[in-house]
């Protein structure tokens, strides 16, 4: 019975990733019309299902054993605290990265816990969501310079084309991510705790994904595609291309980190390409502002509750003992 807690946060924080990276694959493809809005999030699930199943599992063995050790205690307190975290900053429409979220609140509660925690895996951890976006940024940058130097010297129905063609590239690329490092994430402590069998947990992260994607995608997409610049086919394909690329590297390391960042970062070096006035540096800085608060709130969160309910659980014990 103490199970279905940890699996319905963690159920909400699938539909949760479908409705934030959605608009980061193919919120472009949508919007320029490449695809069709229902053909888009079908495929979109199908290609986070084979992410998951192909390089899913260092992500996944990262974050299910490598940081700290897993209990049902620690797996409910901490997924409980990072579900209402993401579900408050998606309705308020706000990019969030899902990984410091859950990965925060289970560092705080393990270590109120008194659980084995690896601050070392931890620190390269945040090491890794530090420097990704800025990786992401100049991947972008030399996307969008090399496109610059090449297709813009072809004619208008040849740039088209091929924009067409390598933005849905790049939409598949940050979907597949979705599977490999975002679904991994928060599937690792799950699989680790025993609470569902790996095939099954793939499949049914996925589909909760596609419900996310096909029912809320819509929220966050305004925010990546108009908040720090305009987005054009042209810059959109840098900007997924450029974060596309990080996310999978670091995936192949087995570290987890945002798309939604590494997507910012990619956004912002193409509008260092155009120039520092078109970047809203006062959103960027709102951004990076919520991408230390969250998770630190939510390691101070999942500690407080945690402790709490420690110390309750010990008054407990010695008040049945002196009884």
């Amino acid at each position: 019975m103490a199970e279905i807690i940890p699996i319905a946060a963690f159920l909400l924080i699938t539909i949760a990733i479908g409705s934030n990276d959605t608009s980061n694959a193919l919120g472009i493809c949508i919007g320029c019309g490449i695809l069709k809005f229902h053909k888009a999030i079908i495929l979109f699930g199908i290609v986070v299902f084979l992410g998951v199943y192909l390089h899913g599992q260092k992500v996944i063995n990262t974050v299910g054993k490598d940081i700290l050790e897993i209990n049902l205690n620690i797996l409910s307190i901490s997924y409980v605290v990072s579900a209402i975290i993401i579900i408050f900053s998606n309705l308020k429409k706000m990019p969030l990265s899902i990984h410091q979220v859950l990965i925060g609140s289970l560092a705080g509660t393990a270590t109120a816990s008194e659980a084995s925690v690896d601050y070392l895996k931890l620190a390269e951890i945040i090491i890794s969501w530090i420097i990704s976006p800025f990786i992401a940024l100049l991947l972008a940058f030399l996307s969008y310079l090399f496109m610059e130097k090449t297709l813009s010297k072809l004619s208008f129905v040849q740039i088209e084309h091929i924009l067409r063609v390598l933005l849905i590239i790049s939409g598949f690329l940050i979907a597949y991510n979705t599977g490999a490092n975002e679904l991994a994430t928060v599937l690792g402590p799950v699989l680790y705790a025993g609470l569902i069998i790996e095939n099954l947990g793939f499949f049914i992260g996925a589909v909760f994904i596609f419900l996310g994607a096909f029912f809320l995608s819509y929220r966050v997409i305004e925010t990546i595609g108009k908040g720090i610049i305009a987005l054009d086919p042209y810059s959109g394909f840098a900007a997924q291309f450029g974060a596309g690329c990080t996310v999978m590297l670091f995936t192949l390391l087995g570290m987890p980190i945002s798309t939604t960042y590494c997507i910012i970062g990619g956004i912002t070096g193409v509008g260092l390409f155009k120039g520092v006035g078109t970047v809203d540096i006062k959103f960027v800085r709102k951004i990076l502002r919520n991408w230390f608060l969250a998770p630190t709130a939510a390691f101070i969160i999942g500690l407080v509750i945690s402790s709490i309910l420690h110390s309750l659980q010990t008054n407990l014990v010695f008040v049945i003992i002196i009884a």
